[in-house]
């Protein structure tokens, strides 16, 4: 089986940082607590719990040092952990932090604040954190419809996983309704060539795999964007999840990551679909 890996796949600049951080903060020795998952990867998680890194499910349960996950939390969190007297180690993605204050400067101007994103996601409930009690989420453009936009000075900002084509049709749509628009697109650029690279590839081959978290905006963006390509597409968080019938009679896959995969875990799901069998030729 011939398996072609998207040019640009697994982990990005920030989700590298924060386990940097956190790996050196291992060395200093001690307890050490991520405040949630420090990256939306579960076997990443399991390999820090394994260097003794434990994740913590409020402030209340951290001792002595915390570390902030990379998608950023509320400003309340922050507020908590220094109140109880922790060590904050914050991990949040810079572009992720870039968000938070464009938003702020947004709300300072009198601008309603509106997130495109996944309502629920915890980089979502943080950026709206940073933008003030009147921010917003909208997920579709349907829901632009749903809101009464006249008068209203609209600021608008993307969660950073999100799908330029998507951020773009709601800018769209609301433009269209309010009395004066600001849009910036905070989609981060390691998201982007990853959604790129995977546009790109998907046409090309006769499946495709993607390999992250279930839980990880940017990986389910991959997995929508090869299905959007007409592919059969499979998201898996580790190479013991392929079943063969998938490839059966299959000679080309391609195979992309989320920004949170590490690379030994794409290897073994790329050696695995390597020792399928391609069909036989004629004759």
């Amino acid at each position: 089986m011939k398996v072609i890996v998207a040019d640009q796949a697994g982990v990005c600049f920030g989700v590298k940082r924060a386990l940097d951080l956190v790996n050196a903060e291992c060395e200093r020795g001690g307890p050490l607590f991520t405040l949630g998952p420090l990256i939306h990867n579960p076997q990443v998680v399991r390999d820090l719990e394994a260097k003794g890194v434990r994740v913590a499910r409020s402030i209340s349960e951290a001792q002595r040092a915390v570390v902030m996950p990379s998608h950023g939390v509320p400003r309340e969190v922050l507020q908590k952990a220094e109140a109880a007297g922790l060590r904050v180690i914050d991990a949040t993605c810079p572009f992720v932090a870039k968000v938070h204050a464009r938003v702020r400067h947004l709300a300072a101007r009198g601008y309603t604040v509106v997130v495109v994103g996944d309502a629920g996601h915890s980089e979502v409930k943080a950026i709206l954190s940073a933008a003030g009690d009147d921010a917003v989420v909208i997920s579709t453009v349907d829901e632009v419809d749903g809101r009464d936009w006249r008068g209203t000075k609209v600021g608008i900002v993307s969660q950073t996983t999100q799908t330029p084509e998507r951020f773009g049709r709601i800018v769209g749509r609301i433009a269209e309704r309010a009395a004066e628009v600001v849009a910036y697109n905070t989609i981060c650029y390691a998201t982007y060539d990853r959604q790129t690279a995977a546009r790109n590839l998907a046409p090309n081959v006769e499946a495709m795999f993607v390999v992250g978290g279930r839980n990880s905006a940017n990986t389910n963006r991959l997995v929508e964007i090869c299905r959007e390509a007409g592919v059969p597409t499979y998201h898996i968080e580790t190479a013991d999840e392929i079943d063969p019938r998938w490839v059966s009679g299959m000679s080309v896959v391609g195979l992309t990551a989320g920004a949170s995969t590490p690379e030994w875990i794409i290897e073994e799901v790329r050696s695995r679909l390597e020792r399928f069998d391609p069909p036989a030729s004629p004759g």
